[in-house]
């Protein structure tokens, strides 16, 4: 009997392989093949040109990192393309960052200015090289060239290593952007490097040649080494290894970003130095990543190509967490990204924090994450959003109906969301919640912890240390830590201490009295208590970064946020080295129908402690397993009184490897089904995603 299959695949089916690979099984199946419009036997398998329909789904495929194959043909002298950089095929190259739209074809891209030479063109339509239908596919003699000064091709990949190689500061045009690149090892350039981006503290990203060198640099583990071994070649953070790095790489943070090449041109520089390179963004902290021509850096030179960069990505972070990995930055390899949504929604723009943005298209049941944009703050990023919002939105074909944005007036993204009729405001923590629950699929109701620095709550304070009881249409806040006034508002975040004298002398329960230490270590000490007294820009908040920060000021460990986070960093530094300490001193009390964490008994026990002569990354440890007990015994309280046992962690405060191993272990030691955001960052990074999510369950219902 014969029988004839129609069969359809969704999802990315370009720029990863999947046609020249069922083209090749296809051909060694001798059947009937049938088709809409088709009444015949086949004669042959071919893979037709790519229609244009407005109202096809549309996805665009990740950039991948250099495959195994593509590696050995670059270092073997007899091939053709031998030391090319821009060598790739249907398994690795760029594709999101040199796709102008959609369906994704040479012409359609940035190497349409490069015509395929005879032989490039012959591999590219033969059903059996594995270059059938790579887009991308060049070689040195019809496809991009590298500059470097005067110089072009491999003499000016040559000069740059030898640049670099002689302590020299290099710009390295890439996938998504311009990079600084500088040997690792060397405490000069790096130095230097440090003073060209303006990064005074904040550890800088290491690229290395293979895992047995980045196993020498970091304590990784299995899953660490599957992730820098993926095809999307992210930063992975591990913690580091003493060594022969410059102490300027890490300054003093627990954690070392590494990654791998992830193009070919990477490989050969690292081919050629034999040594770890500092390989970080070109831009300045905050800013978007230099995809134009870039001038004025004090560097020795840039070494450029000339395929036009069309999106621009960073590279992507990752942290493992033992058996699972939070995404600390979703960029090149992991954007654009489809999710799932819980509800269909009409076509929706999410447009994000303010911080860490990134922007959110939905239409239907499906949502695009698009890659990290940066502060909004600065107007170069302002004009990237832009770009970004453009691009993603001409690729995809989602022409926005409704916007969705935070319940901050003041927040640059939600200024723009005023440019739709229809809006949808979504409060910062309920989209923490829901970003992790819709990762998950989950079905509400479900417990929602989001710790993290500042989100403006619906009662007009500042929120950030929270208890919800949530579904994907609203929320119950059922717990928080308590409230403490910020000296100064936003001084308060670059200044530590001022936020610890905010929790002893303004706290829910301060007694008045702060260490004498602290006193003297504030040359404004008068005018701050004055500010506290008479709640003169003192902004309240019940944020749980805000009292990482204070405990860190209180232990000595940080005096000056020289960077997001660096106070709870250099906190979580410290109490690595006691793991299983026993908890300070706390109480969880009852106030006007909330549980609430009274955070300074907490903080009076650290000031005994350190008094009583305890080591200071004891009693680190002991704050950080408090944090742990009390967020445990908030969730067993709620789950009392309204029977839910699934649990998301969200906020950047669980970016924390310590704490969140420790509330994940806790929770489900105590039967509840703990979450964690894993593809959608819990930092701020997942806010737009969370906005949708809320915004189509609201919009389904109305």
């Amino acid at each position: 009997m014969e029988a004839a299959w129609r069969i359809e695949v969704h999802g990315i089916v370009q720029g990863v392989g999947f046609r020249p690979s069922t083209h090749r099984l296809a051909t060694g199946i001798e059947n009937m093949v049938t088709g809409e419009g088709i009444d015949r036997e086949a004669t042959r398998f071919e893979i037709a040109e790519s229609p244009i329909a407005s109202g096809a789904p549309r996805e665009i495929p990740p950039d991948l990192a250099t495959c195994e194959d593509c590696r050995r043909e670059l270092f073997a002298p007899a091939n053709r393309r031998y030391r090319y950089p821009f060598i790739n095929c249907t398994a690795c190259g760029p594709r999101a960052t040199i796709i102008e739209s959609l369906p994704y074809d040479r012409e359609r891209t940035s190497m349409r200015g490069f015509e395929m030479c005879r032989a490039c063109a012959a591999e590219y339509h033969d059903p059996a090289d594995r270059r059938f239908h790579a887009e991308p596919i060049a070689c040195a003699s019809c496809g991009p060239r590298l500059r470097f000064l005067r110089m072009t091709a491999d003499a000016a990949l040559r000069a740059a290593v030898d640049v670099i190689a002689n302590g020299g500061v290099v710009a390295v045009k890439g996938l998504g952007g311009h990079q600084l690149v500088c040997d690792a090892i060397n405490d000069e350039p790096v130095l230097r490097l440090r003073r060209i981006k303006d990064h005074d503290t904040k550890p800088l990203a290491v690229m290395v040649r293979d895992l047995t060198m980045a196993g020498a640099l970091a304590d990784l583990t299995d899953a660490d080494r599957d992730l820098l071994a993926a095809a999307s070649a992210p930063i992975v953070l591990a913690p580091r290894r003493l060594g022969v790095l410059s102490p300027g790489v890490c300054h003093g943070m627990p954690d070392i970003g590494l990654f791998l090449p992830n193009t070919p041109l990477h490989h050969l520089l690292l081919d050629a130095l034999r040594r770890p390179l500092v390989v970080t963004s070109a831009n300045h902290a905050g800013g978007p990543m230099m995809t134009e021509e870039i001038s004025g850096l004090d560097v020795d030179g840039v070494l450029t190509h000339d395929r036009p960069i069309v999106g621009r990505y960073d590279d992507s972070v990752i942290r493992s967490f033992g058996g699972r990995s939070t995404t600390i930055l979703r960029a090149r390899g992991l954007t654009p990204a489809v999710m799932s949504l819980p509800a269909a929604a009409p076509p929706l723009l999410a447009v994000g924090a303010q911080l860490k943005n990134t922007i959110t298209l939905a239409d239907g049941g499906q949502a695009v994450i698009g890659p990290h944009i940066g502060d909004l703050s600065d107007a170069e990023t302002l004009q990237a959003y832009e770009e970004t919002l453009d691009h993603l939105r001409a690729t995809y074909g989602i022409d926005p109906t409704h916007a969705a944005h935070d319940l901050h007036p003041d927040y640059l993204s939600t200024r723009l969301a005023r440019r739709w009729r229809k809006r949808v405001a979504v409060q910062h923590h309920h989209a923490h919640v829901a970003a992790v629950a819709a990762e998950h699929r989950l079905e509400p109701p479900f417990l929602g912890l989001a710790y993290d620095g500042l989100g403006l709550g619906d009662d007009g304070t500042f929120w950030g240390g929270e208890l919800l009881l949530a579904s994907y249409t609203g929320y119950r806040r059922l717990g928080r830590f308590s409230y403490a006034p910020m000296p100064g508002g936003t001084a308060a975040v670059r200044r530590p201490a001022r936020m610890a004298v905010g929790y002893l002398l303004g706290g829910e329960t301060a007694s008045g009295a702060i260490p004498e230490s602290l006193a003297t270590g504030l040359p404004d000490m008068e005018v701050i208590g004055r500010m506290i007294d008479r709640r003169v820009n003192c902004p309240i908040a019940s944020s749980a970064g805000r009292l990482f920060d204070a405990a860190a000021a209180l232990l000595d460990l940080c005096v000056v946020n020289g960077f997001e986070g660096e106070a709870a960093m250099r906190l979580e530094l410290a109490a690595a080295a006691h793991p299983g300490s026993e908890p300070l001193a706390w109480r969880l009390e009852r106030r006007e129908g909330l549980w609430v964490y009274d955070a300074v008994a907490t903080l009076r026990h650290l000031l005994e402690a350190k008094a009583d002569g305890e080591p200071v990354d004891r009693i680190a440890a002991a704050f950080h397993a408090t944090v742990a007990a009390v967020t445990v015994l908030l969730c067993e309280r709620a789950a009392a009184e309204h029977d839910v046992t699934q649990v998301c962690l969200s906020g950047g405060v669980f970016q924390n490897r310590l704490l969140a191993l420790d509330v994940l272990a806790r929770l489900t030691a105590a039967g509840f089904e703990p979450y964690i955001g894993e593809q959608v960052p819990v930092n701020d990074g997942g806010i737009s995603y969370g906005q949708a999510a809320v915004a189509a369950a609201r919009l389904s219902c109305a």
